[in-house]
């Protein structure tokens, strides 16, 4: 697999949650490490009174994430399909956006990005990024960590997140096999490396039995400015990793997992 290292000087900054976005006019692709940021996640039930562009933080209605119970069911409805948008392997960069692993796609336009589709909607992959410790619990049990897939529509604003929890299990994973071997690594927490490369973004779908067991909910971003309108696919299944590989997803990451936020007008599997 051709892999090339890039300099900062052709990356776009981004902010957390990253917003997967690459271009070549900004020179800060790790914002929390640059210290431009003026929130933090031991601190985020206070977002909404630090700026004011961080109200929803506070008001909204439907933040995420939220805690998920078996006892709510499990969907039947909005179910996701990737199997032919996610046929092809995505190219992209790999980096680290301050708190762990991420990589944002280089498709442009997005349309020709890997896509999924539910209700009739299609929705185009920006790129995937990891929290640790996972954001959602379920049975009030919290994964070492959580891999978000992040959607967009055909004019790049996001709308979906398909969330797969990770932990530790006896064997590699096969997707993280793809980025981290003895000859490559993940670039650290406080660095502002990227390296360019494909993934097969099914073949984490796959660990997962496909994601055909999962919560659905109406939620929101959950970091700052915590834009709701987002719709949320939390898988039933965990992404199980080597003890090594888990070891160096979180050797790379820092804490970045919201407080969970109150159930209200989240329409679970609604």
């Amino acid at each position: 697999m051709f892999r090339l290292l890039l300099s900062l000087a052709a990356l776009t900054a981004v902010t957390a949650c990253p917003q997967h976005e690459i271009n070549q006019h900004s020179n800060n692709l790790n914002k929390r490490a640059s210290g431009t940021q003026d929130w933090t996640y031991e601190a985020s039930y206070n977002w909404g009174m630090i700026n004011s562009n961080y109200t929803l933080c506070q008001t909204g209605t439907n933040q995420s994430p939220i805690m998920l119970m078996i006892t709510q069911g499990l969907s039947e409805k909005h179910a996701p399909s990737f199997t032919t948008g996610y046929s092809s392997p995505a190219s992209g960069t790999l980096y680290n956006w301050g708190y762990g692993p991420a990589f944002t796609t280089n498709s442009t336009p997005i349309t020709e990005a890997p896509s999924m589709t539910y209700d009739n909607e299609t929705l185009y992959l920006k790129g995937w990024h990891i929290h640790s410790p996972a954001d959602h619990t379920v049975q009030s049990d919290r994964s070492k960590a959580e891999l978000h897939l992040v959607h967009a529509d055909a004019n790049g604003v996001e709308r979906g997140v398909v969330a797969i929890r990770i932990d530790p299990g006896h064997s590699d994973s096969p997707f993280f096999s793809q980025f981290m071997s003895s000859s490559s690594s993940i670039p650290s927490f406080d660095s502002h490396e990227g390296v360019q490369m494909e993934i097969d973004m099914l073949q984490a779908l796959k660990e997962v039995n496909m994601f055909n067991e999962f919560w659905t909910y109406e939620g929101s971003l959950t970091s700052p400015p915590c834009t709701e309108g987002i719709r949320w696919w939390v898988g039933r299944n965990v992404l199980f990793v080597g003890v090594k590989q888990m070891q160096s997803i979180l050797g790379v990451s820092t804490y970045s997992a919201r407080v969970e936020q109150e159930v209200w007008m989240h329409g679970i599997n609604v």
